[in-house]
């Protein structure tokens, strides 16, 4: 048993479930925030699918980013707070401030908290939609310190990410308060599903595919990268000095075109192929640069391959 407690936001997503195995399965004392406490008994369900027997060191508590109810007492006592909570649409919504207001809001909420308790460090779940969706030469490999202007897009989800990741560092220069932050940028989280937690890439993707609603490659590709090193990021960026007011890209050194997916089920899961629709290769697609070379290098982190976080996926649906 180790004697710090960690508190993750959001424990009930499919990011949230995998960081609380993992922590629980180090020996922390955990504490989670769910929306609803009707979602606890789905979160121990799938904590159990993941090989918990003992959640005697896991507490629930019931807060939600719109509101500042429920805060105080969940991050009241903790060492540290991985704000992994936001939401993620299946869609954009008409008002794009539905997603920017919680997203903004609900980081500086969490932050004010932590402050307030004394709180070590939070690491933030950004996105690398924060990083990579403003026009860059060909050829341009994206890195931490790349940013996305919020007027390069109409994409609401896009937007909300990048607000609220800046609103978070301008608190921490501005506050100038002694608790540190550490901000992960993942690009779309694949992995095994536990408990039937998934996350809107898998859902969207890989659903998506396997049942034949995706019927043509859309022209962008994406970056993968599997659940289950995302949540050890967090861990890594948690506990490393050098981790202190930065930010890491979490992806595997692969991009892919939902064409690829495609392919790749089909040929390593032939089983499944029947309903997977016979999909073109885009023309002249173009493959984003992403590097994850900060991660690897200053936190010794080692994600698994791109084949292995999507096949994981397919495997545990």
């Amino acid at each position: 048993m180790k004697k710090e407690t960690v508190l993750v936001t959001g424990g009930s997503g499919f990011l949230g479930v995998h960081t609380l195995l993992q922590l629980l399965q180090l020996g922390y004392t955990v504490r989670t925030t769910v929306r609803s406490l009707t979602k606890k008994e789905s979160v121990i369900h799938a904590l159990q699918e993941g090989g918990i027997t003992d959640i005697s060191t896991l507490s629930f508590y019931e807060a939600d980013l719109t509101s500042d109810k429920g805060w105080k007492e969940a991050i009241s006592g903790c060492d540290y707070v991985l704000h992994v909570a936001s939401p993620f649409p299946a869609s954009d919504p008409e008002d794009e401030m539905e997603l920017i207001i919680p997203a903004r809001d609900g980081a500086l909420r969490v932050l004010k908290a932590a402050e307030q308790a004394g709180v070590k460090r939070v690491v933030l779940t950004s996105s690398f939609a924060a990083v990579g969706y403003s026009p860059k030469p060909d050829g341009h490999i994206f890195t931490e310190k790349d940013w996305t202007n919020p007027e390069d897009t109409k994409q609401a989800y896009i937007k909300s990410k990048t607000i609220a990741e800046k609103v978070a560092w301008d608190f921490i220069h501005t506050v100038g308060c002694e608790m540190e932050l550490t901000v992960i940028n993942p690009v779309g989280i694949f992995g095994p599903t536990l408990g039937g937690i998934s996350s809107a890439s898998i859902d969207v993707v890989i659903k998506g595919i396997l049942n034949g609603a995706i019927k043509e490659s859309p022209s962008f590709t994406m970056g993968v990268v599997d659940v289950r090193d995302v949540a050890d990021l967090h861990i890594k960026a948690m506990l490393a000095t050098e981790a202190t007011g930065e930010r890491f890209i979490a992806a595997t050194d692969e991009i892919v075109s939902f064409y690829d997916v495609a392919q790749l089920i089909k040929q390593e899961r032939p089983s499944l192929s029947t309903s997977i629709v016979d999909m073109q290769p885009t023309p002249g697609q173009f493959y984003k640069g992403i590097s994850n070379q900060k991660a690897v290098t200053v936190l010794q982190w080692q994600p698994r391959g791109t084949k292995e976080a999507l096949l994981s996926s397919v495997d545990s649906l």
